[in-house]
């Protein structure tokens, strides 16, 4: 990994409250896209999420569908707010539309 992606890194997680908040760390590769729900102050993994099983559509609309069991496990967990954890990606395309999802199938802030 370069140097500057691991600058990148380093500065959007000092921004993130681990201690308080719910985090939804994502991580996409070039076929799949990866998410985790991690609890506050442990930094342990309640659900995590991955577009690895399913099949048709593109890779957007795989991260559509990531978003949406997201949201639904969300809503049933009666979890009203998570931070995003992008690991240095930018916010556009399956991250994007991941997070999008989430926003529009339930009434989590994020």
């Amino acid at each position: 990994m370069s140097k500057k992606k691991i600058h990148t890194i380093r500065r959007s997680k000092s921004k993130i409250d681990y201690e308080k908040n719910y985090v939804l760390v994502l991580t996409k590769t070039n076929k799949n896209i990866y998410a985790q729900i991690l609890l506050p102050k442990v930094k342990k993994t309640l659900k995590s999420f991955n577009s690895v099983n399913i099949k048709d559509g593109t890779k957007t609309e795989k991260s559509t569908k990531v978003g949406n069991n997201i949201a639904i496990f969300l809503t049933e967990s009666k979890i009203d707010k998570i931070v995003v954890d992008r690991n240095g990606n930018l916010y556009s395309g399956r991250i994007k539309s991941l997070v999008e999802s989430i926003k529009t199938s339930s009434n989590v802030k994020i």
